[in-house]
């Protein structure tokens, strides 16, 4: 792989920024650094090979970065932005991992230097578990990633990050507008993570339920073992979009009750043979 001149910090070496910092170094790239407070997760990336310097302070490395990949929850990118601005170099491109877009990009915008440009990425990719102890560069590979332009962009910055993430692996990037984002990902994202928790908190049997479940129960929940505080703040940062998928999802739920209710085995029929068309024709 050719070089990527470029000094690179990641902001959380947690689950996202380990994926990032082990698929970062097939480019090899003059410096890997990562920023973090849990000592211990710099400690296991140095060992893992991953970063060549972790730091408890942003000072140092954000002065010498070209490219700096914030993997924080939304509202601590906001503080870090703020609270770090001045120590940027001048010419840095920043992007981040936030699965909300709209309002959050407005917010950081207004903290944002002249001289540094922030690409706002999402790399739809991830596991249940968080820690950099569970990351790993296969995560990334053959994923899908969104790119949400904004009028602040370059082109030439846009493009950096584009080709990067084929570098390590994503096999579909899409540019859309943050609006289109958050609707998006609402449904495809968040709606399933609703549904997965909702399942599991629907167990009224009073059974050892795992003793009982098969693939599809497993399949269908695997996601419920959910980053609170992450997905708190996901929720409730796009809960206009969130909700209004909730309430087509609960109308689609009557709609199957009902037949089942009626033993309206044609509706039935229509509405399961209507899903798996559907998807289907997924690619």
């Amino acid at each position: 792989m050719e070089d990527f001149d470029f000094n690179i910090t990641i902001v959380g070496l947690g689950l996202m920024g380990g994926c990032y910092a082990s698929s970062l170094k097939k480019l090899n790239p003059r410096n890997i650094y990562a920023v973090d407070i849990d000592k211990e997760a710099l400690k296991l990336g140095k060992k893992r090979g991953i970063i060549d310097k972790g730091f408890t302070s942003p000072e140092i490395p954000l002065k010498e970065s070209d490219l700096v990949i914030i993997c924080l929850y939304p509202n601590r990118v906001k503080e870090f932005i703020k609270d770090n601005i001045k120590y940027f170099k001048s010419g840095t491109i920043i992007t981040d991992v936030t699965g909300i877009k709209t309002n959050f990009i407005e917010e950081i915008n207004e903290l944002l230097r002249d001289d540094i440009d922030f690409v706002f990425g999402h790399p739809m990719a991830g596991r249940e578990f968080s820690g950099v102890k569970y990351s790993s560069k296969e995560v990334f590979q053959n994923a899908n990633y969104i790119i949400t332009p904004n009028k602040r962009n370059k082109v030439q910055s846009i493009s950096i990050i584009e080709d990067i993430v084929k570098k390590i692996g994503f096999s579909s990037v899409k540019k859309i507008s943050p609006e289109l984002h958050d609707r998006v990902i609402g449904f495809t994202s968040q709606l399933p993570h609703v549904i997965a928790v909702s399942l599991v908190n629907s167990d009224n049997l009073g059974l050892d339920i795992g003793k009982f479940t098969g693939d599809s129960y497993r399949d269908l929940t695997r996601i419920a073992r959910i980053n609170t505080r992450l997905w708190t703040e996901l929720f409730i940062g796009n809960k206009e979009n969130l909700v209004s998928e909730i309430e087509g999802f609960q109308e689609n739920i009557q709609e199957l009750k009902l037949a089942i209710v009626n033993e309206d085995i044609k509706e039935l029929n229509n509405i399961l043979n209507k899903a798996c068309k559907k998807r289907e024709g997924m690619s």
